[in-house]
């Protein structure tokens, strides 16, 4: 599927998945949409915690297209289930925010580790969330984030079994696409980092690990979300977590040099 097809699908409300595992080679994005009086000091905040918060696009205020990573795509129908917040809490789950569209919203595209995902199978990876069609499994933990302003609390991350012959070609790899989260913020001993049960997932769906396997933590653009939860904004949109932008752009268009 090409992600301007399911882009259109999504604003026709007939796709309505994760979308892990689709639009293969095509970056994907976390959506944080907040209030303009707020939008300096969250950009400043994606600038101190990049792992979380990869800065891919900033969109408005008085605006609500995509210009840089798709052409003209409407940010309030093209995502597949977006999260209504008010006062750090979840309001409402709809598919198509338009009725909530306010001209102050500032809207912030964030880049996620589905867009490494390609690069992890096709090299001899195998990721068992894409295998089963899944979520991925997503953790909070006790990882600190630097504030700014309003913005403070703990790192999300999303977790992959990995073998443990692969893992430090899990590692190579996805170091080269810092703009995506980039290499893992942590490797095994998942109650180093405040995860008890990694059964007891926070957000997505929780995946068996193998006794070959080592559970591999990578930085999460769900952070915001939980940053919301912490700061309390009187009115913000995110996307559900899994529910990601689709863009046009390549993931290849995002890797970078690292020797």
């Amino acid at each position: 599927m090409h992600p301007q097809e399911l882009r259109k699908l999504s604003a026709e409300k007939k796709f309505n998945r994760a979308t892990a595992g689709f639009c293969e080679s095509h970056v994907q994005a976390n959506l944080l949409a907040i209030p303009k009086d707020y939008a300096d000091d969250f950009e400043q905040f994606c600038s101190k915690n990049p792992k979380p918060c990869p800065l891919l696009e900033k969109i408005g205020p008085e605006d609500h297209y995509s210009h840089k990573l798709a052409s003209k795509a409407n940010i309030l129908n093209t995502i597949p289930k977006y999260l209504i917040w008010e006062n750090g809490k979840v309001t409402a789950e709809v598919e198509d925010i338009t009725d909530y569209y306010r001209t102050d919203l500032v809207f912030f595209l964030l880049g996620c580790s589905f867009s490494f995902e390609e690069t992890l199978i096709k090299s001899g990876i195998p990721l068992r969330h894409v295998q089963q069609k899944q979520n991925v499994s997503m953790y909070n933990t006790n990882i600190s984030l630097q504030s700014i302003g309003k913005f403070s609390g703990n790192m999300v991350v999303s977790m992959r079994p990995i073998h443990h012959s692969l893992v430090a070609k899990a590692c190579a790899i996805t170091a080269h696409y810092p703009k995506v989260h980039g290499e893992p913020v942590h490797i095994g001993y998942p109650e180093m980092i405040g995860i008890s049960d990694l059964s007891q997932v926070d957000y997505g769906d929780p995946v068996k690990i193998k006794k070959d396997e080592i559970p591999v933590f990578w930085a999460c653009g769900v952070t915001p979300q939980n940053v919301l939860i912490n700061s309390k904004p009187p009115f913000a949109i995110t996307h559900a977590p899994g529910f990601m932008f689709v863009a046009d752009l390549h993931n290849d268009d995002f890797t970078q040099c690292i020797f």
